[in-house]
Order: C-alpha cells, then structure tokens, then sequence
C-alpha cells in the first residue's frame, strides 16, 4: 500500500486484519496439535510503512514497505522446534509447522522449554492509544522532509547535508498459545531526521536531530527538527582536542539513556544464566546512590513499548527495577527465568518504557550544577564488556565551565568501570528525553577517565 492509510473505515480494516491474523494463529495452532506437538505458540504480523529522504532539495529515497509473515513454535516434551516464513499462504504455512516439528524432533531436550504457566496469561486488554494512522502519502511526506531541511540548511554555516527523512508505519500482529491465549496488538509510528554539515575541509562538523512517536500529531514541527540540527552541527565548529585527565562527565539525554540500557543488558536473564553479566547475584545490593529509582510503566498510553503482554503472553505490569538505588530484581523471560529458577518479570522480548526519576543534587538545571566537566553528547564504538563492566569508547561534546558551555572536544575517549559510574551518578536531569522506549535526563558522573592527546 502506498500510504499510511486515515479514514473513516481505518478501524473496520485494522479488526478485519487482525480477525485474518488471528484466524493464521488459530489454525497453525490446530495444525500442531493435530501433528502430535503438546504445545505451540504462534505469532502471526502485518506491517506497511512508507519512509522518504530529501537531500540538497531533491527527493533521494522513496521507499514503500508491506510485510507479513508467521513464527512458529512447537515443543514435543521439552523438545523445542522454531520456524517462520514471511508468506501467509496456505502452502507456505503448512511447510513452515512441518520445519518446525522437524527441527523439534532433531533438537536436544531442555527442561527449561515450554510455554508460560496458563495463570499467567494476559486477561485484560485496556486501550493504550498505540494506533493512530493518518494520510501520510508520498507528497505530504516529501513536502515534510523539504521543510525540515530547508530549515536547517538557512544558516550560512551549513554547508552541506546529508539529508532530511520522514518516515510512518503500522503494524498488526496476533499472539497465540495452546493454552487457548490470544492477544492483539496495534500500533503506529512516525518519525522525522535530518542531518547537516558544517564548516570546511578538515574543519567540518556534522550532526543531527530526530523526533519519533506514536501520533505524527505529537511530532515536533518539522522546522524545530531542521533548527536543531544546525544548531547542534554549527556549535561543534572549531572543536579542541583535550590532555588526558579525570574530570566529571556530564552525559546529555539522548546519550544518558544508553547508560540505562546497560544496566538493563547487565541484568537480563540471558547475561545472567550464561554468567556473562558483572551484576549476576546482584539483586538487592545498593548499586546507586539512595535518591536513584528507576521504573518500567509497559501499560503506559502512546509509550514507544507499551505492550498489554509479553512474547510469551504473559501480562505486564509496572515494576521498579531500581528503588532508592538497590536493584530489585532480573529482567526475565520465561526461559531466562526458568534457567535461574525464577519467576518471570513479563520481560520476553525486553523491557517496555523505563524511566530513570530525576534526582541528585542540581537535577533542576543540570548544565548549571557544573564547575568543570566533560559534557558528553555523541559517544562512539562498542568498548562495553557486560562480562567486567568495563566501559571505554570515543566520545565527542563540550567541556563545561561555570555552568556553560566553554568549547567543543573531539577524539576523547572516556572510560571506568559500570559499577563505579553507577555507584558514582551525582545527578539525574529533569530534562528527559521521551522520544525512546529508555527515557532519561542529563546523567553526572562524579568522575571518569577522559583521554584526549
């Protein structure tokens, strides 16, 4: 289909796909146990998405995606067998619970395999305002991407770009298991970039800017979006290069978040069972100062994971991961829990909306709360080992003095320990970013490693 479709018939065509989806479910579901399998789990997708590049004026890319397809799984026993396919014909279904129930008869016993307790299962589906397709056609999105860009591209600095995109989707998928669970999901969403360069010869700079959320309604306007970028490209101009010294580091938002996210890898059942995670037998043990709580809300209205269920049908729910800064437990699957002969946290499939709560000293106006530090805001290669903690990776961004930004660094590298920064964490910002499924404010490190020339 050639756009995100909007009218007045747009919900009458979501429940007839997803009586189709489910209708695949139910029957793949029949066919398993009718082929001798004890139990099966089967989910069945749609999605369409249209996504369009505009660069120096001219349309790039123009892209338009439509996808289907089925994951099934069978288990014999404890035997577990896995297949999909990417076509919802009869035909192709049927070959694909035939590989499924080939591979289960081939495949070693695990006792940790098989489906989540029947008790489990989600039982209530409330609205969570995930679904809102709108007429995003292929000139209303080139006319989008061309504002964003021209906006950015008014300042004399920009010299170049690299390109203004936009993009919109929908999905549709219908989860189903032998003990008799169906669940549906829907969802929308939109986004907008752009990406500019600045300066001359070995002087330039380049950066960026993004928005994404569920309504393209809620999208910042795409001026903003173009602004931005030239902004964040034209004050890395003239960037320094910086000795080697400890000093504070200040992580802008859209950087801080990853430090969330590896703390939630580090706790993830998978890190866990195969003993490659620094926090394995960690739970309840103070890991951050007292003031840091950090929540995951799944159930939360137009979150970018909200979800009423996991991948294993299990109902979701809020939980505090971190309270007063002692974690209080895994993120766990199923499987994963099983391994560690624990109960599930309805975290098949990862985790759904967390939030790290602004805290610490000075979380009002971080930037201020700063004599002299580092101010990270683009760090850069994979120079993180869950297995120690250690953290070491290229970093650019502005050293801070007095509270303001005094000049842009380049070529630094940062590094510590994870137990050492989260340990060390003086603030959390109040000023959050929502545009991820991990949302966090501006994080103070009391001090790292920073090595420069």
């Amino acid at each position: 289909m050639s756009d995100i479709q909007a009218s007045s018939s747009a919900e009458f065509q979501r429940d007839q796909e997803l009586d189709r989806l489910e209708s695949v479910v139910r029957d793949i579901l029949g066919q398993a146990r009718s082929k001798g399998c004890s139990d099966a789990e089967v989910t069945a997708h749609t999605s369409q998405g249209l996504s369009v590049t505009v660069r120096m004026g001219d349309v790039d890319v123009l892209e338009h995606t439509r996808d289907s397809g089925v994951d099934v799984t069978v288990y014999r026993g404890r035997n577990k067998g896995h297949a999909n396919c990417a076509d919802l014909s009869e035909k192709s279904i049927r070959e694909c619970v035939d590989r499924a129930i080939d591979i289960a008869r081939f495949t070693q016993e695990d006792p940790c395999n098989g489906l989540a307790a029947r008790e489990l299962m989600a039982s209530d589906f409330p609205d969570l305002d995930l679904w809102h397709p709108v007429s995003l056609d292929a000139e209303a999105a080139i006319r989008r991407a061309k504002v964003i860009e021209a906006a950015g591209r008014e300042d004399s600095g920009i010299t170049n770009s690299e390109g203004a995109s936009v993009s919109g989707g929908l999905g549709l998928a219908v989860y189903g298991n032998s003990h008799g669970f169906i669940g549906r999901s829907s969802g929308t969403r939109y986004s907008q970039n752009c990406v500019l360069i600045g300066g001359k010869g070995d002087a330039m700079q380049r950066d960026y800017s993004y928005d994404s959320r569920r309504s393209l309604d809620d999208l910042e306007a795409p001026e903003i979006t173009g602004q931005e970028a030239a902004q964040r490209t034209l004050r890395r101009l003239n960037a320094r290069k910086l000795g080697t010294a400890q000093m504070p580091v200040l992580f802008a938002p859209d950087v801080a978040r990853s430090l969330v996210g590896h703390l939630v890898a580090a706790v993830s059942g998978s890190a866990l069972y195969r003993n490659s995670s620094f926090l394995k037998g960690s739970a309840g043990t103070q890991l951050f100062p007292e003031w840091v709580n950090i929540m995951e809300k799944p159930r939360l209205p137009r979150g970018q994971g909200s979800g009423n269920f996991d991948a294993d049908g299990v109902a979701t729910r809020d939980r505090t991961l971190v309270e007063d800064g002692v974690l209080t437990g895994y993120v766990l699957g199923e499987y994963s829990a099983r391994r560690l002969g624990l109960q599930t946290t309805a975290n098949s499939g990862g985790v759904r909306n967390v939030f790290l709560s602004p805290g610490g000293d000075g979380f009002e106006n971080p930037l201020a709360a700063v004599d002299r530090a580092l101010l990270v805001t683009e760090v850069m290669g994979q120079g993180v080992k869950l297995v120690t903690g250690d953290y070491s990776r290229g970093a650019a961004g502005f050293i801070v003095e007095n509270g303001e930004l005094a000049y842009p660094v380049e070529e630094v590298t940062i590094a510590a320990n994870l137990r050492d920064m989260f340990a060390g964490m003086q603030l959390a910002g109040a000023d959050i970013d929502t545009r991820g499924n991990i949302q966090a404010g501006s994080i103070l490190i009391e001090r790292m490693m920073v090595a420069g020339q």
